[in-house]
């Protein structure tokens, strides 16, 4: 009790004297490490960050992971994890060579290579600039030669709170959209004037705030109009609002350690959760020991916590919320429904393209099945349609014959049906009673059913039954001279492929300059003049964040056939994975997914099945992220029956051609497949299917040798001398095993791509496979 009103005591001795806090911290500063006139720090692998006087903190520029971008930031120093507390450019990244200068004139700019301004501060007092300084606080200040403050990090907040920092009802935090995108997300901490703490969603751009989810309860009634309530998180760790009314009110729940061995900091999360967390100071004998730990976190349940009906909601539109084991929210698309984002979850689904509904001549039954999901619900998307006396089976069926229905519930006897999207979904166990409908899908365009335990909710989608119309693309038609200025006369060739020679240009428009791939076709199949556009439209209406993105074509006659890509900055996976220096054991695993997940988006999930057919490194472009795009998809058929690399009559490359081309049967996307379990392979050991280089024989053959160690348990062979993989040896077995199913001789025991997707998400079990012949 004693300890709690030092506390007490010691926030309102706090709040009195609040304004002078910062002022005396830059007062203390100007005898410490200050940053003086025409300073400078660049943006760089290496670059030199400038530090607080301990050392806690530094500030300088903070990479992004796989990019040559960079973040103006603030973080913890010491501790292995260099968690950021704060950062200027989240919407306008940095590239590499960009500049941050306190000039001589006391301005601190960030400019990039060519001189643009990226990030300036505010200045709100008309004082010049003296110096600047990074406090032990975590706090950024600009000073006057008489050290008062012209400006702080601590006034303009981003997702974090620090010790000693103030938040009032004129700022507020927000969240960022993702774990490493650092734009705006839609989750805001607010201080409002009635004393109350909230959060709540809100729109983007305009920061509309919606209904709020989570809320303190400390309305100050004595002073309702006045708006001086502040929140204040404090060294010992206590996060509290101190009201007009001088009452103070505890925000913090659970226990504090003590704050001399732990660093403390507060942080909306990009899921919408405030959480409190605590970090050890100070390494035990010489080894950090654990990582930042939740202190407490606020709403307890965020999945039923947001029930507004505008707005995203936790995990976006026609999508719904569940709590994983730590508490925290992971979000599902409804059936049919694909991420609208697949980098970021939080940002909601949308529908895959679906065939036009004529119910005069089509029986329903022939273009829909039904699909069950449990204990979902919608309670606050809004109805276009309520009929009473209704039950199961008869709400069911009026759903499957209105070509408006999408979603339908039937509670009680009434049958609801929704209107899109639908929002602030979320799974909720009843007492543990299940009722599912169990029908056959027999494709990924299907009619769903979703049937709570005491009420039925529908879910309609179409049978891939194929459409004969191909919709209007952004793809632009580019004349052949316009391709040839913009690749310089063809002069700077990428590279040679099955389809032709890709040369690197670059294309203006009024405003903007784009550098992309030139794709000059070979001569085409007999039918390829009149398939050659289509066949673009058909690419090019492909969305995935697994694929290069075409952009456009030019069509003038057999010899001036042409396709435009997206550019990928660093080349080929080829490239990547058989240079001198083998690459991160982490990045390789996160292609090795993006692959999978882009061939089955071809397989099952477009309009019409695209088979690759030449799966391999050479045709895995690596982006500024080091995203996998699969390259040359579609194209196999507007080539001549002899125009492959090294097998005639057969698509593919030598290595990673399926047993079943030189058989006489039918090839189907099985064939992209045991291609895919090749690179797999190759992926994993940083090497070629096929080395005759190899000192030991038994090594030549990837297959037979990855075989061999995984049945003598010696697996740690394939991946010698890379600790990151030696570290991960669960991982690797398991990757290994998806890959020898792969490659099984007989197409009908291979998983398809589908199902290698959930043996690599761990969604489905990895039996010991066959040898394959």
């Amino acid at each position: 009790m004693g300890n709690h009103l030092l506390h007490l005591l010691g926030f309102l001795l706090l709040f009195l004297t609040a304004p002078l806090v910062a002022s005396a911290q830059a007062t203390n500063s100007s005898s410490n490490r200050n940053i003086t006139l025409g300073s400078s720090i660049v943006a760089s692998v290496n670059s030199l960050a400038w530090q607080s006087p301990s050392g806690d903190f530094a500030f300088g520029f903070h990479q992004i992971e796989g990019q040559k971008l960079y973040l103006l930031a603030i973080w913890f120093d010491k501790i292995p994890n260099k968690t950021l507390v704060w950062y200027a450019n989240g919407d306008k990244l940095a590239p590499e060579g960009s500049k941050l200068e306190l000039k001589t004139d006391g301005e601190l700019i960030l400019e990039n290579p060519d001189g643009k301004v990226l990030w300036r501060p505010s200045l709100i007092r008309d004082i010049g600039v003296s110096y600047a300084s990074l406090l032990d606080t975590g706090n950024f200040i600009l000073a006057s030669s008489d050290s008062s403050l012209v400006w702080q990090s601590f006034d303009h907040p981003c997702d974090t709170i620090l010790p000693t920092q103030i938040i009032d009802t004129k700022k507020s935090l927000s969240s960022r959209t993702a774990e490493n995108n650092f734009s705006r997300g839609h989750f805001e901490l607010r201080l409002i004037p009635d004393g109350n703490l909230v959060l709540n969603t809100f729109a983007l751009p305009t920061g509309n705030a919606y209904e709020a989810y989570f809320w303190s309860h400390t309305v100050d009634t004595k002073y309702p109009n006045v708006t001086g309530n502040r929140l204040i998180f404090n060294e010992s760790g206590y996060l509290y609002i101190i009201m007009t009314s001088s009452r103070i009110v505890n925000i913090t729940s659970g226990n504090i350690v003590p704050a001399r061995n732990y660093y403390y900091r507060v942080i909306l999360e990009y899921d919408g959760v405030l959480t409190q967390y605590a970090h050890p100071r100070v390494p035990k004998n010489g080894k950090w020991e654990g990582s930042w730990f939740t202190v407490w976190s606020k709403p307890d349940d965020i999945c039923s916590a947001i029930q507004g009906q505008f707005g995203l909601g936790t995990c976006g539109f026609n999508s719904y919320c569940m709590l994983n084991s730590n508490g925290r929210p992971n979000c599902k698309c409804l059936p049919g429904f694909n991420f609208s984002d697949p980098s970021n979850e939080f940002k909601g689904c949308e529908r895959d393209p679906i065939q036009r509904c004529n119910l005069d001549d089509t029986n329903p039954e022939d273009l829909y099945d039904m699909y069950p999901l449990d204990n979902i619900f919608w309670p606050n998307s809004a109805n276009y349609e309520v009929m009473e006396s209704l039950n199961q089976d008869q709400c069911r069926n009026s759903c499957l014959y209105d070509c408006n229905c999408v979603v339908a519930v039937e509670k009680s006897g009434t049958c609801h049906k929704k209107k899109m999207p639908v929002s602030n979904g979320r799974r909720e166990e009843v007492d543990g009673k299940v009722s599912i409908f169990h029908l056959g899908i027999s494709s990924p365009w299907h009619l769903c059913l979703f049937q709570l335990c005491f009420f039925g909710i529908y879910c309609r989608r179409p049978r891939c039954v194929g459409s004969s119309s191909i919709p209007e693309t952004n793809l632009r038609n580019l004349t052949f001279q316009e391709l040839k200025v913009a690749t310089n006369g063809f002069k700077l060739e990428l590279g040679r492929g099955a389809f032709g020679i890709v040369y690197k240009g670059e294309l203006s428009s009024s405003n903007s300059r784009t550098v992309v791939a030139v794709k000059k076709l070979d001569k085409l199949a007999n039918d390829g003049e009149n398939e050659f556009k289509t066949e673009a439209s058909v690419i090019a209406r492909t969305h995935h964040k697994n694929l290069v993105r075409l952009v456009g074509f030019c069509d003038e006659g057999p010899e001036k056939k042409l396709l435009v890509y997206e550019f990928m900055s660093h080349g080929s996976l080829a490239d990547f994975l058989f240079s001198q220096s083998r690459q991160q054991w982490n990045k390789r695993i996160r292609i090795a997914y993006g692959v999978a997940r882009g061939i089955s988006y071809l397989h099952e999930e477009c309009s019409t099945q695209i088979i690759h057919c030449d799966i391999k490194p050479q045709n895995i472009l690596l982006d500024d992220s080091f995203e996998a795009r699969i390259s040359d998809f579609g194209l196999a058929k507007l080539l001549m029956k002899d125009q492959t690399r090294t097998l005639t009559g057969i698509r593919g490359t030598r290595g990673y051609v399926a047993p079943e081309w030189f058989r006489n049967t039918a090839v189907t996307a099985k064939v992209d497949v045991y291609s895919y379990g090749i690179v797999l392979l190759e992926t994993i050991c940083c090497r070629k299917c096929m080395d005759i280089a190899m000192e030991n024989e038994e090594e030549i053959l990837l297959i037979e040798w990855v075989y061999d160690c995984i049945h003598s348990r010696t697996l740690h062979k394939l991946v010698k001398d890379d600790e990151e993989a030696l570290s991960d040896m669960k991982q690797l077995e398991k990757l290994v095993k998806v890959a020898i199913w792969c490659i099984q001789e007989d197409p009908n025991v291979r998983p398809s791509m589908r199902r290698v997707v959930h043996m690599l998400e761990g969604v489905v079990e990895i039996p010991m496979p066959p040898f394959p012949n």
